[in-house]
């Protein structure tokens, strides 16, 4: 999919993955070109699915969720509505925070974060329980996090 991609298309992609809030002015100007062009290639870029979206990354701890869990489920039944009703109802979860169906041992693994273990407590018993029979829950918890990137390299154009 990148082969329809040129060099200044894949510029922008880094460049706005590094900074999201320059204006097409600033990003024209590390890249020798006026705004006009950058807006339209922006445009599309969005247009064809390349850029999803534009967030700010908070301090999970700041905003008092300072416990991170990775949910391993294992589902009992795995028919299509089943898999289906878990998906849709996991992801409604705000302590959800990414979703993953998985080959192997698990069916999902979920990336959960709460404000405490007594938070966690009450998102299995309350909510993940609730969805649909499990067959089995792993949980480990972060107790530290090295690194968290969202930035993807990108080759060159050729």
């Amino acid at each position: 999919m990148l082969q329809s991609l040129d060099q200044t298309d894949i510029r922008i992609l880094q460049i706005l993955q590094d900074n999201a809030r320059l204006t097409n002015k600033e990003i024209g100007e590390k890249l020798n070109k006026t705004a006009t062009p950058i807006f339209e290639r922006i445009k599309r870029l969005q247009e064809q699915g390349y850029i999803k979206g534009y967030v700010a990354i908070l301090d999970h701890k700041k905003i008092d969720r300072s416990v991170m869990a990775f949910t391993h489920v294992q589902i009992r039944d795995h028919s299509h509505d089943n898999l289906l009703k878990f998906i849709d109802g996991v992801c409604a979860f705000d302590d959800v925070q990414e979703c993953y169906q998985m080959s192997g041992d698990y069916d999902f693994l979920l990336r959960v974060a709460v404000k405490d273990l007594d938070s966690y407590q009450d998102f299995l018993m309350n909510k993940l329980f609730k969805v649909v029979p499990l067959g089995s829950v792993q949980t480990t918890f972060v107790l530290k996090e090295a690194k968290r990137e969202t930035r993807f390299s990108l080759p060159a154009a050729k």
